[in-house]
């Protein structure tokens, strides 16, 4: 049977038209699924029913009524406690507000707060104490909350887990689909992050279009070990499955490379979802063979090295389809599909989601192959950057998004980046493309060598581009060959090494970060002079 045709024991997943306020859909989910597994979490070696997930999630809606906030912190590892946290939030008609604890938890902690205005925060102690984050006045830690719950409250919920679902959504719960869902932040791997207020119709939208457009079964089981801090893991590895009946098998350290190619063997999940770094740790801690239950890898949030494509097929036999997004379409806008993927492409867009590619000077609609920035419109546009509306109107025209990214659709429909329009620099009066370097180095690294491109400042020359690696190269081999790719301008003025690149929670190459250190290297180097 091929990729895309589905027996009658094994159909495809599909949801209502909606839109769906997203605990809605998870409560009819529930009542559907019943006593099938939701949560398989391997930081506590617990499984969770859909049953159970309902009552636990109204236990902690009763407990976060009291609260006046009407946003909600949440500062939790991904797990089963993370996702009952958030639906709580969402039952108990409050909005929650993922917090990063993997770029200075205190310190993004306050942030949240100063920009949407409440003191309410869940935590767990455990992993307070692992990012070294003091428990801040107005943390609740989610292990106290789990223990005053008494047994009458725990059958209380548990008889209303029995009503239906309009009742259940009755009072605080009942909100619009045009509500918002949840603010998350931008990774801020180049400016400080802004914060993005996603609707429950934007969130519900995206799954939606998953389903029509990529083949998926109630019976898969979602690798989920994404961050649902980040906006990739909050709506394709938690709200996916959860709204389509999935089982989640969770894990809080995506990082743990070992650990994670461990419980991919033993819990065998058929879907992995992860950025490029990610899937590159698990594949080197694995053998032939210990991915056979997994029959589709997705990878996005960061371009995929070809490298990573061969090594999947080779050692795993295995496809990787690779797909775009942006936190502000939350997220997915494009994927490639089994029996329609292009290595190196972003795959078509997913049913409902706009494309187009427009002129950087005049804004022209451009046709194909044409080089232009990309522009995405559908439902599962933002509402907009939280209490900023003239950030909002910069970015948001007619109900078109501008991403910031440079790309092409060819005459298949294929969308293909070409790069961040805040990765070209100016030198010599043309644009230098980042992103286009990258590209070609990549093709002469090393497997497992990363680089990345980073301007620094070049004094009465003007911008140049020093490119950055996490080990040592025959950099003068490097250059003869980007001559013969690239033109004299755009090619690299000086290689640093870094032991490690940094990264942002979701394995993405800290852009900020790295420059910030290349040019403290740089002033290391004329200090020593």
């Amino acid at each position: 049977m091929t990729a895309n045709m589905v027996s009658v024991s094994n159909p495809r997943v599909s949801v209502k038209s909606g839109p769906l306020p997203l605990h809605q859909a998870f409560a009819e989910t529930a009542k559907r699924w019943g006593n099938k597994p939701a949560f398989i979490d391997c930081n506590t070696d617990r499984r969770l029913s859909y049953k159970e997930s309902l009552i636990a999630a109204l236990l902690l809606a009763r407990y976060l009524q009291r609260f006046e906030d009407h946003y909600i912190g949440i500062l939790l590892p991904n797990s089963a406690g993370c996702a009952l946290a958030v639906l709580g939030t969402l039952f108990a008609g409050k909005v929650p507000v993922m917090i990063n604890y993997s770029t200075g938890a205190e310190q993004n902690c306050h942030y949240a707060r100063e920009k949407c205005g409440f003191t309410t925060i869940v935590s767990a102690k455990q992993l307070l104490k692992k990012v070294q984050c003091p428990q801040l006045d107005g943390m609740v830690l989610i292990e106290e909350v789990l223990a005053t719950l008494t047994p009458a409250q725990k059958m209380l919920a548990a008889a209303k887990a029995l009503l239906p679902v309009r009742m259940l959504l009755a009072g605080k719960a009942a909100v619009a689909p045009d509500d918002t869902a949840v603010i998350m932040f931008t990774s801020g791997s180049e400016k400080a992050p802004k914060g993005v207020e996603l609707s429950h119709r934007n969130v519900y939208a995206d799954v939606r279009a998953m389903c029509e457009g990529v083949v998926l079964h109630p019976s898969d089981v979602m690798l989920s070990v994404l961050p649902l801090f980040h906006v990739y893991g909050f709506t394709v590895t938690f709200w996916l499955p959860m709204v389509t009946g999935m089982t989640m098998v969770t894990y809080g350290n995506p990082l743990d490379f070992k650990t994670v190619a461990q419980i991919i063997k033993d819990e065998k999940p058929t879907l992995s979802v992860a950025t490029p770094y990610f899937l590159g740790g698990y594949l080197k801690q694995s053998r032939p063979g210990d991915f056979t239950s997994i029959r589709l890898v997705i990878a996005g949030a960061d371009k995929c090295p070809e490298w990573l494509y061969k090594a999947y097929q080779e050692q795993q036999g295995i496809e990787i389809h690779e797909g775009y997004g942006a936190t502000e379409t939350s997220p997915v806008v494009s994927v490639n599909v089994a029996g329609g993927n292009k290595p190196g492409s972003l795959g078509r867009p997913l049913p409902g989601v706009q494309v187009r590619i427009v002129g950087l000077a005049d804004g022209r609609v451009l046709g194909t192959d044409r080089e232009g920035k990309i522009q995405v419109k559908g439902d599962i546009v933002m509402k907009g950057y939280f209490g900023d509306l003239e950030e909002t109107a910069l970015h948001i025209e007619d109900g078109w998004y501008e991403t910031g990214d440079m790309g092409v659709i060819d005459a298949d429909g294929f969308l293909w980046h070409r790069g961040r329009l805040k990765r070209f620099v100016k030198i010599g009066g043309e644009m230098v493309s980042m992103v286009r370097l990258e590209l070609e180095l990549e093709k002469l690294l090393p497997e497992g060598c990363e680089c990345c491109a980073v301007e620094i400042p070049g004094g009465k020359r003007g911008a140049q581009i020093a490119v950055v690696l996490n080990q040592k190269v025959d950099t003068q081999a490097f250059r003869e060959r980007l001559q013969q790719k690239l033109p004299t301008i755009s090619l690299p003025k000086a290689y640093y090494v870094l032991t490690e690149l940094p990264k942002m929670g979701s394995g993405k190459i800290d852009f900020r970060q790295t420059t910030e250190q290349v040019r403290q290297l740089i002033a290391g180097e004329e200090g020593s002079a």
